[in-house]
């Protein structure tokens, strides 16, 4: 396996003494709650209160201010405390926030993480171990009667919807003025298809910021739908095109009604299993002449300069599983690599730590 360097010295060997081993799988026996405890401290507007106070706060004064039961805060400030997300002066039995609390607090991507957590993931993870042994999302069944979840967002509950797409496009818009400035870097003026293009927001990117870029999305037609609503109203949306299809369909090919200098994929190949992927980088090859290049881009948790990016990203491959689409996942370099080559095509170059999710792309040309 290919890691970076920081990851490979972490991955490789033993971290912790036989003490700090145990008590971090204590740890791990109580996941369920100490996520939750970390979503109720900002729920309740907790952390916000000790961040806010110079000297600390009494439990009866964040009671009062809160609204919540003594009893309840107390609960939820001596799990906090034992969760290392606040500190307490033993003299006066005041409460202020931790380092580890600030961040859970102020840090965007982990409130991210954490919304997407709960609205999304946390009842469907109750049936990871079906999903596991079956290959089908088990745990997305309390949504609705899908194959996979990109066929029911647009009939999620709103709540799930937003926390749904605010991960998503975290992770993705972040990245995206780096991502053209690489594209136009090779063609000042290309003409893009955009596979699974969500809701338009790198096709937006795109004709808002060059007058003679033009866009064709390619999505399910539910997913197209959505785009239309997403992008109405704003500016170079005249030269955004959408070709609806099924991209699971192996029957089904990409549009060949012009020539396309960028096939452009953000955080879409991870959606699919490895059967699927192979498939759709196989018809999209076919569309391909010696100008043009796939520019794929993907978290791969291998290349990750972070070991807390690493984590996140092989801890969401688990959503995948369960509530996906039961077989996709996180990719890293060597898997993603040899589909790429599966699919007869070959890798021209990578360019790493793109945006702050860690991303990377892979530009790709054919054999």
């Amino acid at each position: 396996m290919t890691l970076t360097n920081n990851l490979k010295s972490i991955y490789s060997k033993e971290q912790y003494s036989a003490r700090q081993a145990q008590e971090l799988a204590h740890i791990y026996s109580f996941g369920a709650i100490v996520f939750q405890v970390s979503r109720l401290l900002i729920k309740y507007g907790i952390l916000e209160l000790l961040g806010s106070s110079k000297n600390g706060l009494t439990e009866s004064v964040i009671s009062e201010k809160t609204g919540l039961r003594p009893y309840a805060v107390k609960c939820l400030l001596e799990s906090a405390l034992t969760m290392h997300l606040i500190l307490i002066n033993p003299e006066n039995n005041h409460y202020s926030l931790a380092k580890t609390g600030w961040f859970l607090q102020h840090d965007a991507m982990i409130r991210a993480d954490i919304d997407f957590n709960h609205d999304v993931n946390y009842e469907g993870w109750f049936k990871l171990d079906e999903a596991i042994e079956t290959g089908k999302p088990a745990g997305l069944r309390h949504f609705g009667d899908w194959g996979t979840i990109y066929e029911g967002l647009s009939s999620l509950p709103k709540q799930v919807q937003k926390s749904w797409f605010g991960f998503d496009h975290y992770y993705s818009d972040h990245s995206f003025d780096e991502a053209l400035a690489l594209i136009i870097s090779r063609k000042r003026e290309p003409q893009i298809l955009d596979v699974g293009g969500n809701t338009g927001r790198f096709a937006l990117k795109c004709v808002e910021n060059n007058p003679n870029i033009r866009v064709t999305i390619c999505d399910l037609p539910q997913q197209i739908a959505l785009m239309h609503q997403a992008v109405s109203g704003h500016n170079g949306i005249e030269r955004i095109d959408a070709a609806p299809m099924n991209l699971l369909d192996p029957n089904q090919t990409f549009p060949t009604d012009k020539h396309y200098d960028v096939i452009w994929m953000s955080q879409f190949l991870d959606c699919f299993g490895e059967e699927e992927i192979i498939s759709i980088l196989s018809r999209v090859a076919k569309i391909l002449d010696r100008d043009s290049r796939i520019y794929i881009m993907e978290t791969l948790w291998d290349r990750q300069q972070y070991p807390a990016a690493a984590f996140c990203l092989t801890q969401t491959s688990l959503y995948f599983t369960a509530l996906a689409n039961g077989n996709s996942k996180m990719y890293n370099t060597d898997d993603m690599t040899r589909l790429i080559q599966s699919a007869g095509l070959t890798i021209e170059t990578i360019h790493d730590n793109i945006g702050q999710g860690g991303h990377s792309i892979l530009i790709v040309k054919s054999k």
